[in-house]
C-alpha cells in the first residue's frame, strides 16, 4: 500500500483524534474557568483562640460580638444562663474551686488576651434582664440591647417570639469602653408595640451609621420592625416593617415554607447591618429571609435562605467581607449550625461551612458574627454552645463544594 493511500485511510482518524483532543483540552479549560470564576473567601478555625479566662470564669449563652477600630473583639454573654454546676465557686460556702460567671461584657485583643470586663446594674440606667447583642461604634462607644420579658416570665429562649404579656427589656444602652453609662433609649415595660417611637420591645441588634450619625435597631423579639434614632441625642427618626410596610403586631402564626412570604417581619427581627454602598440588610430570622432596604426604608430585594428550615429559622446574623466593595456576606445560621457565604449583589449562597457539635469549627446555636480588618471571622454561640470562635481568613479560593464541613487547620508541612 502506498504512503498516499495510508494517509487517505488514516488521515480522517487522525483529524478526529486531534479534534477530540482539542475539544477535551478546551473542555478542561472551560471547567477550570468555571471553577476559577466561582471563588469565595476561605477560612480555618483557630482552635487556640481565645486564651483561657482568669478567675475560674466561664461564659453563659454568648449572644453578641463586635470588632472595634483596634481589631479588639467584644462579646456579651448572659450570666444568668449558667447551670448550677457551673457556679459552684459562688455558693456560700463554695462547693468547689470552680467555677464562676464572667462579667457580661468582655474585650479581647487580637491574640485572644482578655483586656477588660464589666457590666451589670448601676445608677442612672436600666440594665437588661436578658442581654442581646453588642456593637462598638466608630467613636468606640459600646451599645447593648436585651430581650428579657420580665421577672414573672420564664427566661427568654432564642427561638421565642412575642408570646408573652410582659416585656421588660424595652431599651438599648450606650456606654464607654470602660463601662461608664452614656445614654438609654426606651424604658422597661413601657412599649406600646411596633409603632411606639419612644420605646423598643426586646431589641436584638444595633448598627451605628457614621455618615449620618444614626443608630439602626433590629426590633426585635417583641416588635416587627427596624427603627432609627439619632446616635447622639436618641431622638426618633423613622421606622418600617417588611417590604417597607407599616408594621403591625397581628399574630403571624407558625412559619410555613409553602405559604407566600409574609408581608410582615416575624419575631425576631434579628439583625440590621448597613453596607458601604448604603444598603441595609435585615435578618427576618424565623421567616428564613434576608431583606434589603435603602436607609429611608425603601425595599430593594430579598432572598429566602434554606426555606424549609423551621424552628428558630436560618437567618440569624450577617457580616460583610473586608474588601472595599464588601463583595461577600457571611450569614450565621444557628438552626442549621453553619455559616453561609453569599455573593452580596445577587444574595446567592456560594458555599457554607460548619457542622453541629462542640469541637472547634463546629457550632451549637451560632448566633452572632463579625469580621475584623484582616478579614478574620468571629462567631458566638447561644444555648449550650456558650463560646466565641475565631476563623482565620486564608485568602480567596475556588469553590469546590457547597458544603465545606468543619474548617479544621490543615496539617503543617515539614
Amino acid at each position: 500500500m502506498r504512503t498516499s493511500q495510508i494517509r487517505l485511510m488514516y488521515g480522517p482518524v487522525v483529524l478526529l483524534l486531534v479534534a477530540l483532543g482539542t475539544a477535551a483540552r478546551l473542555g478542561e479549560r472551560d471547567v477550570s474557568a468555571d471553577s476559577a470564576a466561582t471563588v469565595a473567601p476561605m477560612f480555618e478555625v483557630d482552635p487556640l483562640w481565645p486564651k483561657p479566662l482568669p478567675n475560674h470564669w466561664v461564659l453563659g449563652r454568648t449572644i453578641g460580638v463586635s470588632i472595634d477600630s483596634k481589631n479588639h473583639v467584644w462579646i456579651v454573654h448572659r450570666v444568668g444562663t449558667l447551670e448550677p454546676g457551673e457556679k459552684h465557686a459562688t455558693t456560700t460556702p463554695p462547693i468547689a474551686q470552680c467555677c464562676a460567671p464572667a462579667p457580661p461584657v468582655l474585650e479581647f485583643d487580637e491574640a485572644g488576651n482578655l483586656l477588660r470586663s464589666w457590666g451589670g446594674p448601676g445608677d442612672g440606667y436600666d440594665w437588661p434582664e436578658s442581654l442581646h447583642g453588642i456593637t462598638v461604634d466608630y467613636k468606640g462607644n459600646v451599645w447593648i440591647g436585651g430581650q428579657g420579658r420580665g421577672q414573672a416570665a420564664p427566661a427568654a429562649d432564642e427561638g421565642a417570639g412575642a408570646g408573652s404579656s410582659s416585656f421588660n427589656d424595652n431599651m438599648i444602652l450606650k456606654f464607654t469602653q470602660d463601662g461608664h453609662f452614656l445614654m438609654q433609649i426606651g424604658k422597661p415595660n413601657h412599649s406600646k408595640g411596633s409603632n411606639d417611637v419612644e420605646n423598643l420591645r426586646l431589641p436584638a441588634k444595633i448598627f451605628i451609621d457614621k455618615e449620618k450619625k444614626e443608630v439602626y435597631v433590629a426590633d426585635g423579639y417583641g416588635n416587627h420592625r427596624v427603627i432609627v434614632f439619632d446616635a447622639d441625642s436618641g431622638k426618633y427618626k423613622r421606622h418600617w416593617g417588611a417590604y417597607g410596610n407599616k408594621p403591625d403586631d397581628a399574630s403571624l402564626g407558625k412559619y410555613n415554607p409553602d405559604d407566600p412570604p409574609s408581608k410582615q417581619f416575624g419575631n425576631p427581627v434579628h439583625c440590621a447591618e448597613l453596607s458601604v454602598d448604603r444598603l441595609l440588610y435585615v435578618c427576618d430570622r424565623r421567616n428564613d429571609r434576608l431583606q434589603v432596604f435603602k436607609p429611608d426604608g425603601t425595599f430593594v430585594k430579598e432572598a429566602i435562605l434554606y426555606k424549609n428550615t423551621l424552628g428558630s429559622g436560618s437567618v440569624w446574623d450577617v457580616a460583610f467581607s473586608k474588601d472595599p466593595q464588601q463583595k461577600y456576606i457571611y450569614a450565621a445560621d444557628g438552626e442549621n449550625s453553619q455559616v453561609h457565604i453569599l455573593l452580596r449583589d445577587t444574595l446567592e449562597v456560594l458555599t457554607s461551612f460548619g457542622d453541629g457539635g462542640r469541637q472547634p469549627g463546629q457550632f451549637y446555636g451560632v448566633h452572632s458574627i463579625a469580621t475584623d480588618s484582616n478579614g478574620n471571622l468571629f462567631t458566638t454561640e447561644t444555648y449550650r454552645g456558650q463560646r466565641v470562635q475565631k476563623f482565620i481568613y486564608k485568602g480567596m479560593g475556588p469553590v469546590t463544594t457547597k458544603e465545606q464541613g468543619v474548617l479544621w487547620p490543615k496539617a503543617a508541612t515539614h
